[in-house]
């Protein structure tokens, strides 16, 4: 079952997660095949832009809870709460890929998906989405996805929503600088997109990748500083006893031992 669908008009290539059964979550399979797509977009020079877009109500509901553990896949080293270096090439990709990826957002998006936005040049989302960083209802931290959020966004706004999980909107969204636009109620994303789509054709493949480059800059910095503390610490959190509550809990829809 392919887990990436692919469409393309007029040079942009649209990738879409394309498992509304598990509302997108990032499993091994669905993080190796957006890799190997977004790898294909980076060869085919016929590909100017990339749209990175869902199908179903949910855009990323972040790590695949259910996936197996490392002990059943070891060979495959992709995706899954249990593989956060996979995560981090993921997002990396995103940002390294020369040409520019921009994310159209109809949904929700909880925890990695944010990530994924993080990490994406230019995101837009319709009145309808929402938003919220819940690593810490289940025990974890966001600590991958920081590497592309942080950079982006407002530290003071970032730090009520990392701490306490709580669901903000589209509008919020773009406040805070994850978002770059957040459509008004009943407007069409499509529409927004339009003049930001127009404008990638518009311009030189050179011009794109030379300019994406300058605005990436800081980000990779902090790829090459924090990557691999932040996933040790993932992988840390992960593992520990309140993880597999918060995990357990979630996954049973009961609230966790420590609500109080």
């Amino acid at each position: 079952m392919t887990l990436i669908g692919r469409t393309r008009a007029r040079g942009v290539e649209t990738l879409s997660l394309d498992s509304a059964d598990t509302r997108n979550a990032l499993s091994a399979a669905l993080v190796g095949e957006l890799a190997d797509a977004l790898t294909d977009c980076a060869k085919d020079t016929d590909v100017r832009a990339v749209v990175l877009t869902h199908t179903g109500n949910t855009f990323c509901a972040g790590a695949d809870l259910r996936d197996p553990s490392p002990s059943s896949r070891l060979r495959s080293n992709r995706g899954g709460p249990h593989h956060p270096d996979a995560l981090v090439q993921l997002l990396r990709q995103i940002v390294e890929l020369r040409k520019p990826v921009v994310a159209r957002v109809t949904g929700h998006v909880r925890a990695g998906g944010l990530g994924l936005l993080g990490a994406c040049d230019i995101a837009a989302a319709s009145a309808e989405s929402s938003f919220a960083f819940t690593e810490v209802r289940i025990g974890v931290a966001p600590a991958v996805i920081s590497l592309s959020v942080l950079p982006r966004t407002d530290p003071r706004a970032v730090a009520r929503y990392y701490l306490t999980g709580e669901r903000f909107d589209a509008a919020e969204a773009a406040r805070i600088g994850l978002l770059t636009v957040a459509g008004a109620a009943g407007e069409d994303i499509d529409a927004v997109l339009e003049p930001v789509l127009d404008g990638l054709r518009r311009s030189s493949p050179q011009g794109l990748a030379e300019t994406k480059q300058l605005l990436t800059a800081r980000v990779l910095e902090v790829f090459d500083r924090d990557a691999a503390d932040l996933t040790a610490l993932s992988a840390r959190l992960f593992s520990s006893a309140q993880a597999r509550e918060g995990m357990t809990a979630f996954l049973e829809r009961r609230d966790p031992s420590w609500v109080m």
